[in-house]
């Protein structure tokens, strides 16, 4: 795990530091990056389709890791570098900062991750991302990252949002109530969420389907339909 303190350090120290001319390691390390995904011959089919920056981002690193043999890695090590972010100010702020220049972003990576024990599919492509300026958009495409996985293992994400905390019995009743929705071979992984505005009842994402089922949409319905009749 990547420690705050360490980060902290390195942020701020590559903040103060004048930017090289000559071509920094993590430059070698992008191309490395890109030769490998060209020289490589394995065919890889990305499990699902994925749209945007992120998308592309995440299915190219699917591809490279999968190659690599990394995939669970790679996904715990983006994910210890988004914690890292979300528990030290400095260095979140510095992924974000637009105005960092590309050779400091790219000494900033190789500072901070060059001495880890990450994959080296991690290493350079969080490289990739300096040197194009996508750094801000790391924890966009690692949640995209974490969808190919999913479907990769054959699992099927479901959020279930109620008022309350439910019961192990209740939610067990959810679960086979959704497994309708799954295809032969896949797995249904259910996360809960509590959010009292919806009164009572459940909402219930999953895949593409959204199923609002609470009783603050039923209110708001009577009440569009009194409103109607008036």
């Amino acid at each position: 795990m990547l420690r705050s303190q360490h980060l902290l350090r390195r942020s701020v120290a590559l903040a103060r530091a004048a930017a090289g001319t000559s071509e920094h390691p993590a430059v070698r390390a992008v191309r490395s990056f890109a030769g490998k995904a060209e020289a490589a011959e394995q065919h890889v089919e990305v499990p699902l389709p994925m749209y945007g920056v992120a998308g592309k981002y995440a299915s190219a690193l699917y591809v490279t890791a999968v190659r690599s043999n990394v995939l669970d890695p790679v996904e715990t090590e983006l994910q210890q570098v988004i914690g890292a972010a979300e528990q030290n100010p400095v260095f979140a702020d510095f992924l974000k900062d637009p105005s960092v220049s590309k050779t400091m972003r790219m000494k900033a990576m190789e500072e901070i991750f060059g001495q880890t024990k990450f994959s080296n599919v991690t290493k350079n492509f969080l490289a990739v991302l300096a040197e194009n300026g996508r750094l801000a958009q790391l924890q966009r495409i690692s949640g995209c990252y974490s969808e190919l996985l999913h479907a990769h293992r054959g699992e099927v994400q479901a959020l279930v949002t109620a008022a309350l905390q439910l019961s192990p019995a209740e939610l067990e009743d959810i679960k086979n109530a959704l497994k309708g929705y799954l295809k032969p071979g896949q797995t249904l992984k259910v996360e809960q969420k509590v959010d009292r505005s919806i009164i009572g009842g459940i909402v219930v994402d999953i895949q593409d389907k959204h199923i609002d089922l609470s009783i603050d949409t039923k209110i708001k319905q009577m009440e569009k339909l009194l409103a109607e009749a008036i």
